[in-house]
């Protein structure tokens, strides 16, 4: 059948005029799995790491708990290897214009309950995502559709159902990478049972894609979630294996020494331990690749000693006392890279000369000097710490990060780890931690713009630090208003000169992905996001 798509990697922007993503789903070149010789029934071992809240699309923002919502759901689209998108329940996006969409869905696709997945399915999900009763971590991927309030309940009155497989979407104001984003797990569709009852519905959660819950208990919280495939998905990522065996680690080291050890196939996380050793280790099954993912700290402006000037001048004072260039090497061994934006070097639009970027660079007597400035306003006390989270294989790059703050600023500063994952993003969650703590952003869609809307945006979701500057969302605005990709991308550049005046957070390197796979596995690929691409993966022979 013939197919017509769009590649939108190294693009960024959608026309304005009117553009087409068509195609036979089942067919796509671009994310086909290709012949095997493997084994198609073999359950393939991954990492994972358990999820911070139920699995619900719409309340799922971190890593962990969005790579098994990425292979039990499927979206509008999806993206390739590279970046690039092709259709998956979509027949067709149709972009009228930078404000107006027409979506037409493919029929006779199923969720595993046998529900068939309709244009109301869509519909009634990004609803309850967006309504703000429902505080749902991902509701501001709604926030540019027709009727969004972050104040009050209230429809999406710009999303409209023309028949059961069609509905089109009217966006409240120009935002030309809108088609783009339709991959994201905010925008998957939900069941009708889902709304029965959404909390028993996130413990056990009925999807649309190519893997399911292996049965009742497959998900084991702290230890893992078994995955099979399902037999009904009829898209671009059928699985050429049979299932998903998803172990939740306490620590990377031990994830990575069950990879050397054959009980684990996949590894998307070698531990800083390992780094000097791994590529020698594995050979031609190690991985090291640039991937979109980029890491920081944030401090909130509500912390003691941080709000005002004072706060921007102790922002600045620490960036500046940070040595990354000596951290990347010697604790990362050239698996990262200092940071000199806030986005991430493989995606369309980054910039190593932003003015303001020497705030990024290590200069001890210039941080000395910022923080007398703000001792002269309100004199220190008190330790400096960085939470994190302990199962994440952090403590060596936060250990190197406070002692080169302590060694360049003479005060007190520490670590301070938690036990998980979802504990540290409980407090963060909640507002209630009174430290720095680790953030980061693997992103979403390959765009600018998601690198920079959901953090930092007044209201954004995964805004942890309550960052609010007008100045910086009206380039914003401005930037996902214009239908040129340049120009966007340079209104995107202006914004980010902001954010370095007000450090929101501090922008510390990029991440490779650096991962690993076992001697009994093939056709392993990892995407441009650093997760793999389950769906390929093989067991030889």
């Amino acid at each position: 059948m013939k197919r017509n798509k769009i590649t939108l990697a190294g693009v960024g922007l959608l026309s304005a005029s009117a553009l087409m993503l068509a195609g036979c789903a089942s067919g796509n070149d671009d994310a086909g799995t290709g012949e095997t010789e493997g084994d198609a029934t073999a359950i393939i071992s991954v990492n994972g790491s358990e999820p911070q809240n139920p699995l619900i699309p719409t309340n799922t923002n971190e890593v962990g708990g969005g790579k098994i919502l990425d292979a039990m759901f499927a979206g509008l689209i999806g993206y390739a290897a590279d970046g690039s998108v092709f259709n998956d329940v979509a027949e067709e996006i149709t972009v009228d214009d930078p404000q107006n969409l027409t979506v037409k869905i493919r029929e006779g696709l199923t969720f595993t309950d046998g529900e068939e997945v309709t244009a109301d399915n869509f519909i009634k999900a990004w609803n309850y995502g967006a309504l703000a009763s429902n505080e749902q971590l991902s509701s501001y991927f709604f926030e540019d559709i027709e009727g969004f309030s972050y104040d009050e309940d209230s429809e999406l009155s710009g999303l409209e159902e023309v028949d059961e497989y069609t509905f089109t979407i009217a966006l409240n104001k120009p935002a030309s990478d809108f088609a783009q984003r339709l991959g994201y797990s905010a925008y998957y569709p939900l069941p009708d049972v889902a709304f029965e009852d959404i909390a028993a519905f996130g413990e056990s959660p009925i999807g649309n894609g190519p893997y399911m819950l292996e049965g009742e208990g497959a998900w084991q919280h702290d230890v893992g979630i078994n995955l099979v495939t399902n037999p009904d998905y009829d898209g671009p990522r059928t699985p050429a294996n049979g299932g998903l065996d998803i172990k939740f680690y306490a620590s990377q080291d031990a994830a990575y020494a069950d990879l050397q050890a054959g009980e684990l196939d996949v590894l998307d996380a070698i531990p800083d331990s390992a780094f000097e050793t791994f590529e020698s280790d594995l050979g031609d099954r190690a991985v090291n690749q640039p991937s979109a993912v980029f890491q920081s700290f944030t401090i909130p402006e509500r912390l003691e000693h941080f709000g005002g000037e004072e706060g921007n001048l102790r922002r600045q004072a620490l960036s500046m006392s940070i040595n990354r260039e000596e951290i990347t090497d010697v604790i990362f061994q050239g698996t990262r890279t200092p940071a000199s934006d806030f986005t991430s070097p493989v995606i369309d639009g980054w910039s190593d000369s932003l003015e303001g970027a020497e705030v990024l660079a290590y200069d001890p007597e210039k941080a000395k000097e910022l923080w007398a400035e703000a001792d002269a306003i309100s004199p220190w006390s008190g330790e400096f710490q960085i939470a994190y989270n302990a199962d994440g294989g952090h403590q060596a790059w936060v250990d190197a990060t406070v002692n080169s703050i302590k060694n360049t600023l003479g005060i007190d500063a520490s670590g301070a780890p938690y036990p998980t994952f979802a504990e540290l993003r409980g407090e963060v969650t909640d507002r209630v931690i009174e430290t720095a703590f680790r953030t980061g952003w693997q992103a979403d869609y390959p765009g600018l713009y998601n690198f920079l809307g959901p953090l930092y945006a007044t209201n954004a979701g995964s805004n942890d630090g309550d960052y609010s500057n007008p100045e910086f969302d009206e380039l914003l605005s401005q930037g996902i208003s214009a239908t040129d990709a340049e120009e966007a991308n340079g209104l995107f550049q202006q914004a980010q000169e902001v954010l370095l005046r007000d450090l929101p957070a501090t922008p510390l390197w990029y991440s490779n992905v650096v991962g690993g796979f076992g001697e009994t596995v093939e056709n392993v690929e990892f995407g441009w996001n650093s997760v793999p691409l389950y769906e390929q993966i093989t067991k030889i022979g």
